[in-house]
C-alpha cells in the first residue's frame, strides 16, 4: 500500500484592505455617492450599528460642505476611508483653499450646524492644507478614545 501525496484543500481569505479611496462628481448626489461608497466599506470591515450610523452622518456632513466650497468649475470631491487600531477615520477633500467654520446656528435655521454636529460625534477632527484644497478629517475611537489619533491625511488630488 503506497502512501500518494493528495491534494490539501485550502482557502485563501484576503481581509479588506485598511483603506480605502474615492472621488465623486462635484454636484448635489455627491453625498449620497459617498455614504454609500462609506457603506459598504464598512460592511467589508463588518462595522456596523451606531458606528456605522454615526460614520454615515459624519461623512455626509463633510462632503455637503465640500460640495458648497467648490468652485463651480471644480471636477470633485475625494473621500478617504481608513480603519486601524480601532480608530475609524474618514478624510473629504476638496479644492478650496476655504478653510471650514464652526458656526453656532440660529434655532430657526436649517443649515449651519454640521460642524457642531461633527464636534459633538466626532472624537476628533480636524483640516490639513494642501499644496491645492485642502482635507477635512474626523476620527471616531471604538474602546480606548484616548489613542492617539492615526497618521495625517494623505491628500488626494
Amino acid at each position: 500500500m503506497s502512501t500518494r501525496a493528495r491534494p490539501v484543500a485550502t482557502r485563501l481569505t484576503t481581509d479588506p484592505p485598511p483603506a480605502a479611496a474615492h472621488r465623486f462628481p462635484v454636484d448635489r448626489r455627491c453625498p449620497g455617492h459617498a455614504r454609500r461608497a462609506l457603506w459598504h466599506q464598512l460592511q467589508a470591515w463588518q462595522i456596523r450599528g451606531e458606528l456605522a450610523n454615526t460614520a454615515e452622518l459624519l461623512l455626509s456632513e463633510l462632503v455637503t460642505n465640500a460640495v458648497q466650497a467648490q468652485a463651480s468649475d471644480a471636477p470633485d470631491v475625494g473621500v478617504r476611508f481608513a480603519w486601524a487600531g480601532g480608530r475609524l477615520r474618514l478624510e473629504v477633500w476638496d479644492a478650496s483653499d476655504e478653510l471650514p467654520v464652526r458656526n453656532e446656528a440660529e434655532e430657526d435655521k436649517e443649515c449651519g450646524r454640521g460642524l457642531v454636529l461633527v464636534d459633538a460625534l466626532a472624537s476628533g477632527w480636524g483640516v490639513d492644507r494642501g499644496a491645492t484644497g485642502k482635507t477635512v478629517w474626523v476620527e471616531l475611537a471604538v474602546g480606548d478614545a484616548s489613542a492617539p489619533c492615526l497618521t495625517p491625511a494623505r491628500y488626494l488630488p
